[in-house]
């Protein structure tokens, strides 16, 4: 037999074993996606409705106006980052050089790299980052003032410099000692990292940027507790976090998991704007991600992305010799930002399912579909928020459903709730 036959023939093996891999390698992705985009939502007939008849058109057209320029921003931030990245891989041998002198080590000057990086693209979307606080501002949305709001930028900017660090020396020294395969361990020690951040989050990292107190409201913390019976969520830890500081809109959350989890309110939701039902219905929505394990299902999505998208790294790295090589460490962080913003959304998507669910379990707990409604009209209007996005604003920066869809759930509530 010829020698050159039984080599072709052993690549064509070699091919073969890797093409079936790789369709069931994504076989297995879709179907995990498709087990995480479940949700118990039903199938509605959801109403038409008139954004006109739920605002006024002075609402609606200083909305228009407020989100057109930030999305013009976002956009403008995007490019400026992916922009100072690129210059940064460019010019990474030579930095790398430099870095290499000081840190002296592969897994130091990797990391110095990583942090050229962050300076880079944080530097380079600080303009237009002021440019949004003063939009902000302007339309009423926060009275923050400039100082203060700079010293949130450098503190957002630590901590990720921070983040990007421990992500970089773990990918360096991973890929020192198992070459191009390095991102198959990485991936589950992602996982790990990315649930062990969510839990300790609200005791070390959002600390930094606000101060939390128990909730003062007795009645409004009891009725959470009853909301958390009712939905089958154990409550024990109410706060107020002080965003007046910063901003001028409502909101509240679920952080943390396990021990750590609480429930969160801005003081800003507090301040009379919203009434006591409109409160209960917030509150029910929040207990309601702890209840289908929403956090869970969000650092699963992460994990799921995030495996294709290591795998991605590592390939277009080496190309160029491997993550090895500290030089390399600008291109791989370039990289997962272009697979972040290109699975947005996805992301986007994902969290908009999560929210509608949350949206259905917070009516059926309460049973009030008035008080959804206005507390939907009431923080659109306490945001500018846009009630009907175009499909391509949904698309790139919805995470919650638009509020006229919000608002069609629950009046679609009040006939689904007296079906038999």
């Amino acid at each position: 037999m010829d020698v050159r036959d039984d080599a072709g023939s052993h690549r064509g093996r070699a091919t073969l074993a890797k093409s079936a891999t790789a369709v069931f390698a994504g076989a297995a992705w879709l179907g995990c996606a498709l087990l995480l985009a479940r949700t118990t939502v039903p199938d509605l007939d959801l109403p038409d409705l008139d954004a006109g008849r739920l605002f006024s058109a002075d609402e609606l057209a200083r909305a228009d106006r407020f989100r057109a320029v930030t999305r013009a921003l976002w956009v403008g931030s995007v490019a400026l980052e992916l922009l100072a990245l690129t210059l940064v891989v460019w010019h990474a041998r030579p930095l790398a050089r430099r870095a290499r002198a000081i840190a002296r080590g592969r897994v130091r000057t990797g990391v110095a790299l990583g942090l050229v990086a962050v300076a880079a693209g944080s530097a380079a979307t600080l303009p237009l980052g002021a440019t949004r606080h003063w939009w902000n501002r302007r339309y009423g949305l926060s009275e923050q003032g400039y100082a203060a709001w700079l010293g949130d930028w450098a503190l957002s900017v630590t901590v990720r410099a921070l983040l990007v660090s421990l992500a970089v020396a773990g990918v360096a020294w991973l890929a020192g000692r198992l070459g191009s395969r390095w991102w198959l361990a990485a991936a589950p020690a992602l996982a790990v990292l990315a649930a062990g951040f969510v839990l300790v989050q609200p005791l070390v990292v959002q600390p930094l940027f606000n101060r939390f107190e128990p909730l003062p409201d007795r009645a409004l913390a009891g009725e959470v507790r009853r909301l958390g019976d009712e939905i089958g969520v154990e409550v024990e830890t109410v706060q107020v976090a002080d965003a007046s500081r910063r901003t001028t809109t409502a909101n509240a959350y679920v952080a943390g998991i396990g021990p750590t989890r609480r429930v969160v309110f801005f003081d800003t939701i507090l301040d009379g704007r919203f009434s006591a039902d409109e409160l209960a219905s917030v509150a029910a929505h929040e207990l309601a991600h702890v209840a289908r394990r929403h956090v869970w299902k969000g650092v699963a999505w992460f994990v799921l992305i995030s495996v294709p998208g290591l795998a991605l790294v590592a390939w277009v790295t080496g190309r160029q010799g491997g993550l090895r090589d500290p030089a390399l460490v600008p291109l791989g962080l370039l990289v997962a930002l272009a697979v972040s913003l290109a699975t947005l959304p996805l992301q986007n998507a994902a969290s908009r399912r999560y929210e509608a669910e949350a949206d259905w379990v917070a009516l059926r707990a309460t049973g009030d579909p008035d008080a959804s409604i206005g507390l939907d009209q009431r923080l659109a209007q306490t945001s500018l928020g846009d009630p009907d996005p175009p499909a391509w604003a949904k698309l790139l920066f919805s995470t919650h459903p638009p509020t006229l869809e919000r608002i069609a759930m629950a009046e679609a509530f009040r006939t689904y709730d007296q079906s038999p």
